[in-house]
């Protein structure tokens, strides 16, 4: 069974101790060739879809949050990953996901196809219902 994959990134040493900071690498399995900038409001949630043609690659630039994927090995049938700044997961496709903001949160969204080109881009389905 597909499920999300929290991705971890390399980093050259010498970019730390070179201080100047530091660079840190994903690869990731598949060609990206389009990428969203996504803002969140506390409280908030975005998603609740699958992608049918198109893996996801979701970066935290700032902020903190909840990512949340259909698992039907997981006992609740849920999956939830607590995600902050420079974590990265990959979505396959058909994975039902939400990211649900605890702060306010700015993220990059990058798909393996481009959203135009996808018939349907995305699927809805209930996974996280906002409250009332």
């Amino acid at each position: 069974m597909s499920r999300q994959e929290l991705l971890h990134p390399d980093c050259n040493l010498l970019t730390l101790s070179d201080g100047r900071g530091g660079i840190f690498t994903w690869i990731p399995q598949e060609p990206i060739v389009e990428f969203n900038m996504l803002y969140f409001q506390p409280g908030k949630t975005r998603g609740n879809h699958f992608h049918p043609e198109c893996h996801e690659y979701f970066l935290i630039v700032e902020g903190e949050g909840a990512m949340v994927s259909r698992d039907e090995d997981a006992e609740n049938g849920q999956r939830l990953i607590h995600m902050s700044k420079g974590m990265c997961v990959r979505t396959p496709i058909g994975v039902t996901h939400a990211f649900y903001a605890i702060t306010p949160v700015t993220a990059i969204a990058l798909l393996t196809k481009k959203w135009d080109d996808c018939n349907p881009p995305i699927v809805r389905e209930d996974l996280i219902n906002p409250p009332s």
